[in-house]
């Protein structure tokens, strides 16, 4: 797992203090690690076009023009004149070394936009808008120097500065950062960087069910009851998901007799007493009167739940509970802030600002664990975050969320926390959806399902 900040200012000024470090030395080994990046992955001789604005950001741009310009063909486009302290003095040293300067947008190699950083907070201005059009219709290979301009430079890699930063991974941004890469800053990132309790979540930290207890049976891996509402086929998935997932056993609480179910499923009308966890909401309709849901969660055992469940009063009962796992899409989670009185916002509000509610939420239900599906999804409980960036495009098909919601399941069932369930099971599902060979519009939960045996 790596850290996630919300700012790295004061990390910057902690190595200033602590270490010694001065601005004008971080700054030379961002730009060395850029130039490194460019050196690596490119001829010699290739064009590289920079576009600086009048900020640090833009001085970043310079420095690396310098440490440029005898490998490669360079051109600086200034934006702005240069403002900021750094960026004057860096503008100094460029034209030390007769460092060309163009007033246009030319077609080049590569292209490093270093218009504005992370302090930026407004729209840019038509002119620059103008300019930033040019650049993203650019076939030049695009990089962005720290984070894309105004998130809206479309980068093929962000070569972000010391530590990740929460804002590159809003879903808003995906499509626009590339891929993201941390740039030492003349010290270790252990160093640089203090303790977060935001993480990112590696595909390594994935830990699957495997079973080293050799003398055991199927009660020794956990019994997942779920719900089978009124569109059944969900709790199906989510069911099949979970034995596939290493559950030992999996039944269906199920009022509608009359309909078959899988033929390697059980079901029963109430909850089997050596239930060890519980699943309820995906399809769930109105195939459960008031009261039946009310026996279904007379219980303190772990539970997962998701979509129609929060729609309805008695999610506020539910937070009540001590192990309780939470797997809303935006719009589900905006209905949920309302109905808890936290916030009354449009699913807009709540993508641009994720991190803020999610934390709004978990502050007050520190019992709760919450998945908040989306191009990242973000996991949290209490004070504690965690980011997987690792799901395609593949996963956006009906049915993905009732695997997931399987997978959660069994692992709670199996006797796991509910944060390290929902996890694991994330992180499954992501690999699950990047194993598949098939073209991504094809992935089904079926695919999904089947794939769990080759995690």
């Amino acid at each position: 797992m790596q850290n996630i900040f919300d700012e790295v200012g004061s990390l910057d000024k902690h190595c200033y203090t602590k270490f010694g470090l001065t601005e004008d030395l971080l700054m030379e080994h961002a730009a060395q690690g850029m130039a490194s990046y460019i050196k690596d992955n490119f001829s010699k001789d290739s064009s590289v076009t920079i576009v600086c604005g009048s900020g640090n950001n833009g001085a970043d741009g310079l420095a690396l023009a310098r440490l440029l310009h005898h490998y490669f063909d360079v051109t600086l486009l200034l934006a702005k004149p240069p403002k900021s302290e750094m960026a004057i003095l860096q503008h100094k040293r460029t034209q030390s070394l007769n460092i060309k300067e163009s007033e246009i947008l030319l077609e080049s190699d590569v292209l490093v936009d270093a218009l504005v950083g992370t302090g930026f907070k407004s729209e840019l201005n038509p002119a620059l808008t103008i300019l930033m059009d040019e650049m993203n219709n650019s076939c030049a290979f695009k990089i962005a120097c720290d984070v894309p301009s105004a998130f809206a430079f479309n980068a093929d890699v962000t070569l972000t500065m010391g530590a990740l930063k929460k804002s590159l991974f809003l879903d808003g941004v995906k499509d626009i950062v590339g891929e993201i890469k941390v740039l030492d800053l003349g010290i270790h990132r252990d160093l640089y960087e203090n303790d977060s309790n935001t993480k990112l979540l590696d595909e390594t930290d994935l830990e699957l069910p495997y079973r080293t207890q050799k003398n055991s049976h199927k009660g020794s891996f956990g019994h997942l009851s779920i719900a089978n509402g009124e569109m059944r086929g969900a709790s199906i998935m989510s069911a099949l998901s979970a034995s596939r997932f290493g559950c030992g056993l999996v039944t269906l609480i199920t009022h509608q007799t009359k309909h078959s179910l899988h033929h390697s499923l059980m079901s029963a009308s109430e909850l089997p007493l050596n239930t060890t966890a519980l699943a309820c909401g995906m399809g769930l309709g109105n195939a459960f009167s008031e009261d039946d849901l009310e026996r279904f969660f007379d219980n303190r055992l772990p539970l997962i739940v998701d979509a129609d469940i929060f729609s309805m009063p008695i999610i506020l009962t539910l937070l009540k509970r001590d192990a309780l796992v939470l797997t809303p899409h935006p719009k589900e989670f905006v209905s949920l802030l309302k109905l808890t009185n936290l916030a009354d916002i449009s699913i807009k509000e709540l993508q641009e600002n994720r991190f803020t509610y999610i934390e709004l939420f978990t502050s007050k239900y520190k019992n709760v664990t919450l998945l908040l599906k989306g191009a990242n999804v973000i996991i949290a409980q209490d004070e504690k975050i965690f980011v997987n960036p690792h799901g395609t495009s593949a996963l956006a098909k009906g049915g993905s969320g009732d695997v997931l919601s399987g997978l959660i399941g069994s692992l709670l069932a199996q006797g796991y926390s509910s944060l390290n369930a929902t996890i694991q099971a994330s992180l499954a599902h992501t690999a699950l959806a990047n194993n598949y060979k098939g073209a991504d519009f094809s992935l089904t939960p079926d695919d999904l399902i089947e794939g769990i045996a080759n995690l």
